[in-house]
């Protein structure tokens, strides 16, 4: 073993300080994920009773030490029951970050089903958004590559009908029974419209976002997909990619970034975008 250096009687070698290095790595990425909510409370109150334990079993006080012993005991079970949010948000950071889903593989795989999206209207898409941002209806709209999301597509509706901009309008007109979800966009099809969408719990969006934007927020947080949300108060539009979100984008920057997803060709810049605070305005908050 290859010593890097000696503190004392301590001989410290260059795993040793990989060893840590990794170890604060992976503390550092804990604590991002519970910042700013009750996890941190409960994190703490679960680490000061492990402190009492120790102090307890140091001073030999059997009966209270056998009692936070056995409290200690399922200590594991409990911090997965309690830190389940959490954990699966690290789960899926683990899942999203790893070279398979972003590697060669499917890079060729994606080129080879790339023939799904030749029958993509993206021109149909982009002239249902004008018109549903110029009368300010509102809109939430999923686009995905690889994947059917069954899951969220069968809390709506089903369609499997092509992209074209009367059915996007009908889908989102006002009083259309279809309008309060959101339209998953597969293979060139409307896979299901009226889907449930899981909503971002993020504590830094801005205040006036409401339950759209956060929806669009969280399935991309949850899923490798390309959401598209509008305001139906402003008719403002977001693009939400890998839990980050670009606002004012002109139509054709919103086209560009639609087909540089469908056809797995995204600057790497993508997912260094840095979320900007948005100035306050109420008359959103209903959106």
């Amino acid at each position: 073993m290859l010593l890097a250096y000696k503190i004392g009687f301590l001989d410290i070698s260059w795993v040793d300080v990989v060893d840590v290095g990794l170890v604060a790595i992976l503390l550092y990425q804990i604590y991002k994920l519970i910042r700013g909510s009750i996890a941190v409370n409960i994190f703490l109150g679960i680490l000061a009773l492990y402190l009492v334990y120790l102090i307890v079993r140091a001073a030999q006080m059997e009966l209270l030490a056998t009692i936070l012993g056995q409290f200690m005991g399922v200590g594991v079970l409990a911090m997965i029951i309690l830190f389940q949010p959490e954990i699966r948000k690290f789960l899926l950071l683990i899942g999203r970050t790893t070279e398979i889903n972003r590697g060669s593989i499917l890079k060729t795989l994606a080129n080879w089903r790339s023939d799904h999206h030749d029958d993509f209207d993206v021109h149909q898409l982009i002239e249902a958004v004008k018109t549903l941002k110029a009368t300010r209806t509102g809109a939430l709209i999923v686009f995905s590559r690889d994947m059917e999301l069954k899951f969220y597509a069968e809390t709506g509706d089903p369609l499997g009908a092509v992209v074209n901009k009367r059915l996007l309008l009908s889908i989102f007109n006002k009083h259309s029974p279809l309008h309060d979800g959101a339209a998953i966009i597969y293979q060139g099809r409307i896979k299901a419209a009226r889907c449930v969408l899981p909503v971002s719990e993020n504590d830094h969006l801005p205040s006036h976002f409401g339950l759209r934007h956060r929806s669009a927020i969280g399935m991309s947080e949850a899923t490798d997909t390309l959401v598209m949300a509008i305001s139906e108060e402003t008719g403002r539009l977001i693009l939400a990619r890998n839990g980050k979100y670009i606002r004012g984008l002109k139509l054709k920057q919103v086209e560009q970034k639609v087909l540089e997803y469908l056809h797995n060709s995204e600057p790497k810049t993508w997912e260094e975008v840095v979320t900007e605070p948005e100035p306050t305005e109420p008359q959103e908050v209903k959106d």
